[in-house]
């Protein structure tokens, strides 16, 4: 017989290697990672919200002001322009705030503060106002501390309510001194006297203590208390004693109502659902009072119609509902407090306005935030939403490096597993072909590599 020698044969249609699939991480943007995309790492629903609301201000407050502006100064722009003034100065006043990380103002708010409550404590020392009475501006009705007084007292309150935290349901931590602060900036502000942003701050106060986690009871002595001082006030002071009146009378028969609430729902009937058109109301032509700034309301009823008013209405609705959205995501306590009390006192001014105007409250003279004519409501407004603005940026800086480590820490998990399914693809690829043979055995199953014998010559 032949001698033969042993040769190692590998069949390499045996050998099949499949590629690994393509790895997908599944990161999903989130939406500060949006924001991020698109140049911004601020809320830019709050602000195009803000934007559409400036936007219907400067066309009402031309509406309602060119024929003054006219009479007055022969051109009927230039009021317009002084609103445009205060409008660029709000924008730079939100735009520093935005950038400024809003936890510092836990370190700057007492001195503010101070300031704040020293400028309310001088204006009681200056005569009244010769036209309307009362003392609550300087620098020629330019500048008003009552508007000023109403975000300083959002900030502090932000501040010191999130520093007791459990402590709020104790009177000695919580009510009393709660109660003395608040007193005394409306005290002095109500001294001036204007009782609606002394209410517009008791109000928005009362809610971020509610929204701090201060006891219901608590909140019950605080509305009793207020409830009898605001009846004793009221009716101390004879304005206010008499728009009550007006208001009580009006409830059955609106004839009986003040003349304000009268010509504002004629203004409101005359538009109807689609409005005269901008620039056609009738009664802000000497009929309807302040139809620039308490009335403009009713003068949008009127030009705008019902679909216009439903407008403004939405618009703050979102306002408020991205307020919350972004107290809900603050990084702590303060940003959270802090964004919630700038979002109820924005819609808190707007709902008063909005009630005096169709009758639901007695008449006072609250503005339109973002919209009524007045520097210091427009600058004031526009700062807290730089507090907002600026929350919403610290929480979504803080929130993309917490993802990017999250992805790497995903990644870094996705590497070991693939690693380790390719090694392991390798040893069965490799004990594939040791185990199959594709030639004349039709691929039978052998114990171990195919071996066949060659005659040799």
């Amino acid at each position: 017989m032949a001698d033969y020698d042993e040769e190692l044969l590998i069949d390499l249609d045996a050998v099949s290697v499949t590629a690994a699939p393509a790895r997908t991480t599944g990161i999903v943007p989130r939406p500060a990672e949006r924001k991020k995309l698109v140049g911004l790492d601020v809320d830019v629903y709050l602000l195009l919200v803000v934007g559409v609301l400036v936007a219907i201000g400067l066309m009402m407050v031309f509406s309602t002001t060119f024929d003054w502006s006219y009479a007055e100064f022969g051109s009927p722009s230039v009021i317009f322009f002084r609103q445009v003034r205060s409008l660029l100065i709000g924008l730079a006043v939100m735009g520093v705030l935005t950038l400024i990380d809003y936890r510092r103002w836990r370190l700057w708010i007492v001195p503010v503060t101070i300031a704040v409550i020293g400028l309310l404590v001088f204006l009681l020392t200056l005569p009244e106002h010769e036209e309307f009475g009362g003392r609550r501006a300087l620098f020629g009705d330019s500048v008003q501390p009552g508007e000023l007084a109403e975000l300083v007292m959002i900030v502090y309150l932000s501040a010191w309510l999130s520093s007791k935290r459990e402590k709020l349901r104790k009177l000695t931590y919580g009510l009393i001194p709660f109660s003395l602060l608040v007193g005394v900036v409306c005290a002095l502000i109500m001294a001036q006297p204007d009782l609606s942003t002394a209410a517009l701050i008791f109000v928005s106060s009362v809610t971020m203590f509610f929204l701090a986690g201060a006891d219901l009871v608590q909140l019950a002595l605080v509305g009793i208390v207020a409830g009898a001082l605001g009846v004793g006030v009221a009716t101390q002071i004879e304005y206010a004693r008499v728009r009550i009146e007006h208001h009580l009378e009006g409830i059955n028969q609106i004839q009986e109502a003040s003349w304000h609430v009268q010509r504002a729902t004629i203004a409101f009937r005359n538009g109807g659902w689609g409005g005269v058109g901008l620039g056609e109301s009738s009664e802000k032509f000497g009929h309807l009072p302040f139809p620039h700034t308490d009335s403009i309301f009713a003068v949008i009823g009127e030009e705008m119609g019902i679909v216009g008013c439903v407008l403004v209405v939405a618009l703050f609705v979102i306002l408020v509902y991205r307020g919350f959205t972004i107290a809900r995501r603050a990084p702590d306590a303060f940003g959270a407090v802090l964004s919630a009390g700038v979002s109820c006192w924005i819609v808190f001014q707007a709902l008063l306005n909005m009630a005096v105007l169709t009758g639901l409250l007695p008449f006072t003279g609250v503005p339109l935030p973002f919209i009524s004519y007045g520097g210091s409501s427009l600058v004031v407004s526009l700062a807290g939403m730089g507090l907002l603005l600026s929350v919403s940026r610290v929480t979504a800086r803080n929130a993309i490096p917490e993802r990017k480590s999250a992805d790497l820490a995903d990644i870094d998990e996705e590497d070991t597993q693939h690693d380790t399914e390719r090694s392991t693809g390798w040893a069965i690829t490799a004990a594939t072909t040791r185990g199959y043979s594709g030639g004349r055995d039709g691929g039978r199953h052998i114990s171990g590599p195919r071996r066949r014998r060659r005659p040799r010559r």
